[in-house]
């Protein structure tokens, strides 16, 4: 696999190797794992719960100011000390255990289940696969081995984790472009395993060796804020924090575990860095300042929007402009369906031209993202003080979409495919029109029908000349793959919501 951007700063000669090395070693009990019913989504929680108490076994036990961060009858030293039946036992009651505690524990263990029902198979696990490697001085050496790890499994059709990961290249792409700086504040209200904030995080870190200790600690500890609605993708992301060197183990939870949606925190976040989740439906109702309802299972008030829907996306939109402080940056990936819907989504587009600065739209191609046939874009803008006048002067497209083929295995997008967008829209430089990026006044956006951004100038040569078509079997292989992977993830929801015969601890 491809780790690039700003993933790739630490990680030359030996440490590649390294990270190969334990990335192959923990991806290869993943099949053990299967065998034993264990799904790659649930072996990569049951790793996160280990590695953290292996993490704190080695913080309680370092010669050099020795912290002890978990209670000591839930500790890794118990794990070691059983045996046989009573091993799976033990780990049982530990995790629940830990699942009543405050702070990043609560976040990390919270419902957490032993999904490893094998004595022999855990003991594996605990001895010869967390307990030989070094987990807490490890840096960016076991921090993108975890990170890779996760890649792996999002990349795994029937985990259905692809969900909740955003690939690399893009976050990369997106994070140069705004450029974070130690003096931000960052914030993800649908932060998945972490990915938006990992690179924001490694960008702002690049000139750490300058800072003072008042601006390391910020980094390290109020940088980065998360949210997220799934507890299972909650806990790996506040483990992928914390092997990347964010938070305190024994501290407060970088990563809230809510509905990011069911109110304005208060809180305003100088960044937004975001890739909502993609649906047509919310779990609330909206009533927004309009008068509208949304009904659903709940009714709540967000008197911060401007338009009511049930429209996911169009609410994360809404929720990111309310949360964003003034002079603030977002780059959020949204559908195409945002950028030209009527009614409540045209009425959005209109405030997001007069009362920001939608200054840049990257058209991403297909076959980017895990889920098939996914069509998106990132929208970049900035939040302004009042005005009487509209902010957006001018609105420039990038079209890396026409005429541009991916695939997420065989041909997958990488870190360069980028390059040519991140050069051409880096803030303060001049910008300059090309085949592939086009600059659109407000005139002309306000008098588009609906006020449509998906703005199309290039000619597709797939549709309009059959000679750059793709031969009949590459066609017919892409249409049984997609179909293929349209089964497997309905197949993956249809399990996940079969109940189980165990209960929440």
């Amino acid at each position: 696999m491809e780790i690039s951007g700003a993933f790739a700063l630490g990680m030359k000669g030996n440490n590649v190797s390294d990270t190969r090395r334990l990335v192959d070693k923990l991806w290869s009990y993943a099949g053990v794992l299967r065998d034993a019913g264990v799904g790659v989504l649930e072996y990569t929680e049951q790793l996160t719960y280990l590695l953290f108490l292996k993490m704190a076994h080695e913080r309680a036990h370092r010669p050099l100011k020795p912290e002890q961060i978990v209670p000591e009858e839930y500790s890794w030293q118990r794990l070691l000390d059983t045996e046989g039946v009573a091993l799976e036992t033990r780990y049982t009651l530990i995790l629940q255990g830990l699942g009543r505690q405050p702070g990043m524990l609560g976040t990390i263990f919270r419902k957490a289940q032993n999904r490893v029902q094998d004595p022999a198979i855990l003991r594996r696990l605990i001895h010869d696969l967390i307990n030989k490697e070094t987990w807490s001085g490890g840096g960016d050496l076991n921090g993108d081995a975890y990170e890779s790890l996760l890649s792996k499994g999002a990349s795994d059709k029937g985990s259905g984790a692809g969900q909740y990961f955003t690939p690399r290249p893009v976050i990369s792409a997106i994070v140069d472009v705004v450029r974070p700086t130690v003096e931000d504040t960052v914030v993800d209200p649908a932060c998945g395993t972490g990915g938006f904030l990992l690179g924001a995080h490694e960008y702002a870190s690049q000139d750490a060796a300058r800072m003072n200790p008042e601006q390391r600690q910020h980094l390290k500890a109020s940088f980065v804020h998360g949210v997220e609605i799934v507890d299972g993708t909650a806990r790996l992301a506040a483990m992928n924090l914390l092997l990347h060197g964010m938070g305190d183990a024994k501290g407060k939870s970088l990563i809230e575990v809510k509905d990011a949606l069911i109110d304005d925190p208060g809180k305003r976040w100088s960044v937004v860095l975001a890739n909502p989740p993609f649906g047509t439906k919310s779990s609330i109702t909206m009533v927004g300042t309009d008068g509208r309802e949304a009904r659903e299972d709940r009714e709540i008030e967000r008197h911060d929007f401007v338009v009511t829907t049930s429209n996911k996306q169009l609410n994360f939109l809404q929720h990111i402009m309310t949360i964003l402080d003034i002079n603030g940056r977002a780059a959020v990936v949204l559908p195409d369906s945002v950028l030209f819907e009527g009614g409540v989504g045209e009425a959005l587009r209109r405030r997001l031209l007069d009362d920001f600065d939608l200054h840049t739209i990257l058209r991403l191609p297909t076959g980017v993202f895990y889920a098939q046939g996914v069509k998106a874009n990132v929208l970049f803008f900035d939040k302004k003080p009042a005005s009487e006048t509209p902010w957006t002067n001018r609105t420039w497209v990038y079209d890396l979409r026409t005429n541009q083929r991916f695939t997420p295995k065989k041909n997958p997008l990488t870190r360069g495919h980028l390059d040519e967008f991140v050069q051409s829209a880096k803030p303060g430089q001049p910008r300059e029109e090309s085949e592939r990026f086009r600059s659109f006044t407000y005139d002309q956006l306000i008098a588009r029908d609906k006020v449509n951004l998906d703005i199309i100038w290039l000619r597709d040569e797939s549709l309009e000349d059959l000679d750059h078509l793709p031969a009949p079997d590459v066609i017919a292989r892409e249409i049984v793959e997609d179909l293929t992977a349209a089964l497997e993830e309905f197949a993956a929801v249809a399990d996940a919501l079969e109940p189980k015969e165990t209960s929440e601890a």
